[in-house]
């Protein structure tokens, strides 16, 4: 027997490429130990053990990481509102913290020399592992097979792998009449690659695993009550059931069940990858896009006005972007998130939802945080509001208008042509 080249660590997803990557590493001669994270995907988790063995992994680990990721990773981003580019809402980027961690835990209890993924070369996600494994193990060895020339030369397509795996007959999923890819978890699924790569192919129905076509929704609405303490959800109730769920992993399932029933989630978007690359994706993300809509309407009820700003400006942005692009384990990662408990401070109460065909709708809120005041925001009483007071505050504010419109003015007799296309010419 020749020596081995060292022991690796696998993240492994039971999927084509960490399956061809699993026959490819023992080929090399390494001695493979296969990792696996239940981050709430839904998986047969004892066949892709079997799998695992049967193409040659040494040992399989497979480590719960559910709860780990809805309170460390999901809810603070709930509470910031993370999004990327407006529109996605991070489902991957989440997952990959908790996963990495759970994985040096076991390099570390194993004795690895190696660990290896199976990310592509052009993707983010490669750089969100690498990161996170140096973050927290700075002397480990990474082996990443997609930018390796032995391997990417001998795999130059998807279908380089499912013939390679046909070869080795190592069971897939993909066929090369579904030639995507997807990443799944408690969170979302992606689909990638293959027919999707055209920016212009819809989707075929087929595709969508987890939420019902919109159209194909239950014509009946059903509504629901989410409360929240400090940004947190901490219950569901299901209003024509009497359900409630108050464990943080059992509210997010909750979720999940009824948003997918419902047909909400989806989103097809072309998105700008961390390496420059632009990617099309889709995602459904379902008790996520619930979340967000409850979560942001409640802190326009409880959040003082210029801490939401801050927030906004800062926090979600700066959280959305440290999630985007891996950078989980940082010091700048340390000091966005400390600052979220105290902007979610007042952020308590309770959101009433209305799910039909693909919508959340908001249909009332309540909290006793006392921000808002009804009868001062009144049109109908004056509720110890002074009108008279505003007329102050606009001379104040008008100030600098009135010095920037004469100064306009003045350039127009002088014949200076003002460049504002959308403003009044004097």
């Amino acid at each position: 027997m020749p020596e081995s080249k060292g022991r690796v660590l696998l993240a492994y997803s039971g999927g084509l490429d960490t399956s061809c990557i699993l026959a490819w590493l023992i080929e090399e001669g390494y001695e493979v130990y296969a990792f696996m994270a239940d981050v709430g995907q839904e998986e047969d988790f004892e066949a892709a053990r079997k799998k695992a063995l049967a193409v040659g992994a040494k040992k399989f680990f497979l480590e719960d990481l559910k709860r780990e990721f809805v309170t460390e990773l999901i809810y603070p981003a709930v509470q910031a509102n993370a999004i990327y580019e407006n529109v996605y809402l991070l489902g991957t980027s989440l997952a990959r913290p908790v996963i990495a961690r759970g994985m040096m835990a076991i390099a570390d209890k194993e004795g690895c020399d190696f660990v290896s993924h199976g990310c592509t070369g052009k993707g983010n996600d490669q750089v969100r592992f690498e990161l996170a494994f140096y973050g927290l193990k700075p002397d480990i060895k990474v082996i990443a097979p997609w930018r390796i020339p032995e391997f990417y030369n001998r795999f130059a397509g998807r279908q380089a792998l499912l013939t390679y795996a046909a070869e080795k007959q190592i069971p897939v999923q993909q066929t090369a009449a579904k030639p995507w890819s997807t990443d799944e978890n408690l969170f979302h699924i992606s689909y990638e690659a293959g027919i999707l790569e055209d920016p212009d192919t819809t989707p075929p129905d087929d595709m969508w695993k987890l939420t019902a076509a919109p159209e194909e929704a239950p014509t009946t609405p059903e509504r629901i009550t989410i409360e929240f303490k400090a940004g947190i959800p901490v219950k569901v109730t299901v209003k024509d059931t009497g359900k409630e769920y108050t464990d943080a992993v059992d509210v997010f399932m909750a979720l999940n069940a009824l948003a997918r029933k419902h047909g909400i989630g989806r989103i097809d978007i072309v998105e700008n990858r961390f390496i420059g690359v632009k990617s099309r994706g889709c995602y459904e993300s379902p008790a996520a896009t619930i979340l967000r809509t409850a979560h942001m309407d409640l802190e326009g009820l409880t959040l003082d006005r210029n801490v939401r700003a801050l927030r906004d400006q800062f926090v979600t942005i700066e959280l959305s972007r440290i999630l985007y692009n891996g950078h989980w384990f940082t010091p700048e990662r340390e000091f966005v998130t400390s600052s979220i408990p105290a902007s979610q401070r007042t952020v308590n109460g309770l959101v009433r939802i209305k799910l039909y065909k693909g919508n959340v709708v908001v249909e009332g809120r309540s909290s006793n945080e006392g921000l808002y005041d009804e009868k001062f925001s009144s049109m109908d009483e004056l509720g110890g509001f002074e009108p008279t007071d505003t007329t102050g505050f606009i001379q104040i504010e008008s100030i600098r208008i009135k010095k920037w419109a004469q100064a306009n003015i003045r350039k127009g007799q002088a014949g200076v042509e003002p460049k504002d296309v959308y403003g009044t010419r004097t």
